[in-house]
């Protein structure tokens, strides 16, 4: 039997001096802080605000390094350190928007005495196992660099 989990939010729009085109508002989630959302700058959004496209890229760069630490935590990996420069490709063609790529580019500092091949091969194994990635459509690349401490 499949194991399922539910997760929401709560978005919150009304018309204000803005205008619609930069589309303000504001996402919830149950009690936590809310997340205040535009549309892109590219389509007359605020730039101080999150775009749904920066959110849709940082939930893959977060899955991906959750995956990863968590497989690595398991396979006795020490990781000191995880940063990502991800990027999102969005494509306009044939009057059709969609993000047809994402790169996620992991620095991955790792303990001195840690099996940098095993590191390593727990990327793709990460990336295998990210189940946000599992669930776009578009291509997601991951090109990780593996760094021990003091090198």
């Amino acid at each position: 039997m499949a194991t399922r989990h539910s997760f929401h939010a709560r978005l919150v729009w009304a018309a204000g001096a803005e205008g619609v085109a930069a589309g303000n508002h504001r996402v919830e989630f149950g009690g936590r802080p809310p997340i205040e959302v535009s549309a892109a700058p590219q389509y007359r959004g605020d730039p101080s605000k999150l775009n749904p496209e920066e959110l849709f890229l940082a939930s893959l760069a977060s899955c991906q390094m959750l995956t990863y630490l968590s497989f690595a935590n398991r396979a006795g990996i020490q990781v000191l350190a995880y940063e990502d420069s991800a990027e999102a490709t969005l494509t306009i063609a044939e009057r059709r928007m969609r993000i047809t790529d994402v790169q996620l580019r992991p620095r991955i500092t790792i303990a001195a005495n840690a099996d940098e091949a095993k590191a390593r091969a727990l990327v793709e194994a990460a990336h295998d196992g990210c189940f946000i990635a599992n669930s776009v459509a578009c291509a997601v690349s991951t090109a990780a660099e593996i760094v021990r401490a003091g090198s």
